[in-house]
């Protein structure tokens, strides 16, 4: 429910700041006076200002920047948003955050993130080669559903040619290394994408194939494997992407896709833990664990249907289906099953979740002879989660399966030239279903007896309905300067199979342990864009609070991490800025600040200082590019995370030691296709991650990649 407060504070902001949908792309990208978004993204098609919120685009052009430097989408979204957390570098982005909350990852539109049971995997279930363009909106919204408590992001696939009789072939192929060169350290990248279009049909189809090798930090140290939650070096993974389009007539398209992606740990090389006490880090040495190297594989099929005449409207509908499933690395149980069958038992877990759904939408503008576009639409989803234990074929996890039906309806209206006012209510009615279940045999050795005894839970269903209001209004005071103001809620909910997997008595209830009550997060933002063809200027200031918040907090007795419900409240800014020589030289600073606070004792008053697994440093980025000829262009880009300390009710527990990186990027045209040649961490910076040091464990103690070289060719014909 939105509070009078909450909307007196709207009001405040709507009447001293107002703005366009700020399309705050990142501090370098090209801005446009109206960008817009895909209907994908935004649910409302052809919008002149898309939204009221900072929006990031990272195109093609950007990308293929950023590519050239590494293969890792986190680390291409950190580089170039300052308020996404700097990646972790590894298979799981857990930690991994926007504006201090969990981003919704689509491809596409469709779902990957698994929120009941999150494992931290949804930022890897395609190849860059596949992508044409990355579409963020910022802050917590309801527009795509479950799971967008920190935002969306988008990833749109390639399209095939625009012209009929065209086609493309883009082949690109690259090879890494750490300077100094380390033998075991080298990876390569291999890809090739085709796209054409004859008469009504078009096709685009793409395959890659990618191996890295292992990461070596500033001061020439093998950096320690993730041997449990999966790692991207010492990886290696595969894509195959398919998707086809039919023209039915002028007004209506057909088109289906397809994408199977696997990325699959060699498990050549073991973590050799660290000492936190006394500094030494983490690293990996040769030798392979048991069982199988962690592994993502994620396979999708999607049917889209669009009519842009339907009574005078626009129809877009999909349906979609995901299988999802994350290999986790093993570890040993001891006695697992309490009678001495085994008295050294290894397992391995594997999170796997089923995703089936529709999307349907109809959109009308100039309604009533004025300058106003609604759209009606109803998602249906149905997300079938659970993790088992592979060697004991056993559900750690129950099969957890969620259901849920939402229509909303959201408008925009341009009441006069310079003014757009958005708005819409979303209603989500979800049900949870778990039958009963037998937990995984009790681990512990006190009181005697109990070790080895599986309890019965008593299956249930819960359920939830919510409804979540968004506004905005956009003031476009002229041609350069647009300013904006908005509140959207979002929602997602706690990671129920954690609480589901914890129990350890008797008698249990799936209704009475499982609160589905939804993180409700609601974001207030005012912010401003300027753009008059070589200044680009983006600022914006925005809160999200959540009365019910979900926080990850370690248990160091059981060495795992549980979900605590607590408030939250985030405060933060977002700025950027950049300049266009008139030798089409370009130059910008971003800066990006946010504060976290949580309710610690149940007082109701936030006391302690989020902990780094739920919020990002404070960071600055940099970038100057320039053409030196037609065929040669540089780009220098530099990033620094801000010290921060972290308190518990005003008593210091944690502090991060901030760092910087920098990278270098050569690009050349040649005769045939183009060079390039990125140096990442170009001064070999010697860190301890971020997450290494707000979230201290022996094993993940790990520093951050130091100075690796790539270099690569591509060619689109």
């Amino acid at each position: 429910m939105t509070s009078p407060l909450r909307l007196s504070l709207l009001s405040l902001a709507l009447s001293s700041i107002l703005s366009p949908a700020a399309i705050a792309q990142s501090n370098d990208a090209v801005q446009l006076d109206r960008v817009t978004v895909s209907a994908s993204t935004s649910r409302i098609p052809d919008s002149a200002a898309a939204l009221p919120n900072t929006i990031t685009i990272i195109d093609r052009q950007q990308l293929d920047q950023q590519l050239a430097l590494t293969q890792d989408l986190s680390q291409v979204l950190a580089n170039l948003i300052p308020a996404f957390t700097p990646s972790r570098q590894k298979l799981t982005n857990a930690g991994e955050n926007l504006r201090g909350r969990k981003p919704l990852y689509l491809v596409d539109g469709v779902p990957q993130s698994t929120p009941l049971r999150e494992g931290g995997r949804d930022g890897h279930t395609i190849d860059p080669a596949m992508i044409e363009r990355i579409e963020v909106i910022h802050g917590a919204n309801a527009l795509q559903g479950l799971g967008a408590s920190g935002g969306i992001i988008n990833i749109i696939t390639k399209r095939a040619p625009r012209k009929d009789g065209e086609t493309f072939h883009d082949v690109s192929v690259s090879a890494s290394v750490a300077v100094p060169r380390e033998d075991d350290s080298a990876g390569y990248k291999a890809s090739y994408v085709f796209g054409t279009r004859h008469g009504d049909v078009d096709f685009v189809g793409g395959a890659s194939l990618a191996s890295e090798g292992l990461y070596y930090d500033g001061d020439g140290r093998a950096i320690a494997v993730n041997d449990v939650q999966g790692d991207l070096m010492d990886a290696r993974s595969h894509n195959l992407f398919a998707k086809v389009g039919w023209n039915l007539d002028d007004q209506r398209r057909l088109q289906v896709s397809a994408n199977h992606y696997e990325l699959q740990g060699n498990n050549d090389y073991r973590t050799v833990p660290g000492n936190i006490a006394t500094g030494q880090l983490a690293t990996s040495a040769p030798g392979s664990s048991e069982g199988e190297g962690a592994r993502n594989r994620s396979t999708s099929v999607v049917l889209d249907y669009t009519d842009h005449d339907l009574a005078g409207g626009f129809l877009q509908t999909q349906l979609y289906w995901v299988d999802f499933k994350a290999l986790y690395g093993g570890s040993y149980w001891g006695d697992f099953w309490g009678d001495g069958r085994d008295p050294d038992w290894y397992d391995q877990s594997q999170n796997a979740s089923e995703k089936l759904g529709g999307k349907f939408s109809w959109s009308r503008g100039d309604l009533f002879g004025m300058d106003l576009r609604a759209t009606f639409g109803l998602d249906l989803a149905r997300d079938s989660t659970y993790q088992e234990l592979v060697y004991a074929q056993i559900d750690w996890v129950p099969e957890t399966t969620y259901e849920s039906v939402s229509p909303f309806v959201q408008a925009e209206w341009r009441f006069a030239d310079a003014w757009l006012l958005t708005g819409g209510l979303r209603h989500e009615r979800g049900e949870l279903q778990v039958d009963d279940y037998l937990t995984i045999p009790d681990q512990r050795t006190v009181p005697a007896g109990v070790k080895g005894t599986r309890y019965l839970v008593t299956g249930g269903t819960t359920k939830t309905t919510e409804t979540l209001p968004n506004l905005g209004l956009v003031w476009e005071a002229t041609d350069a300067l647009k300013l904006y103001a908005s509140y959207a809620e979002g929602y997602t909910v706690a990671d129920i199979g954690r609480v589901l997997r914890g129990i350890t008595a008797a008698g249990q209830r799936v209704d009475k342990l499982v609160d589905l009550q939804p993180v409700i997060a609601d974001n207030q933002e005012i912010g401003l864009d300027y753009d008059d063809g070589r200044w680009l200027v983006h600022l914006a200031l925005y809160r999200s609070d959540s009365d019910l918040g979900s926080r990850l907090a370690f248990d160091t007795a059981t060495q795992t991490y549980a979900v605590v419900r607590e408030r939250t409240e985030i405060k933060g800014f977002d700025g950027s800025l950049s300049y266009l020589f008139s030798d089409g030289m370009r130059a910008g600073l971003a800066y990006a600040r946010s504060e976290g606070r949580y309710d610690s004792n149940a007082d109701g008053r936030v006391d302690s200082d989020l902990p780094g697994i739920n919020i990002s440093p404070d960071r600055v980025t940099a970038f100057w590019e320039a053409s030196f000829t037609p065929s040669v262009d540089v780009r220098l880009q530099a990033s620094k995370a801000l010290d921060r300390e972290f308190d518990l009710r005003g008593t210091p527990v944690a502090d991060f030691d901030g760092y910087t990186t920098v990278d270098l990027l050569t690009r050349i045209k040649l005769p045939v296709g183009t060079l390039s040649v990125g140096v990442e961490n170009l001064f070999s910076e010697q860190y301890v991650t971020y997450y290494s040091q707000s979230t201290p464990r022996n094993d993940t103690y790990t520093a951050g990649r130091g100075r690796v070289l790539t270099v690569g060719w591509s060619h689109r014909f």
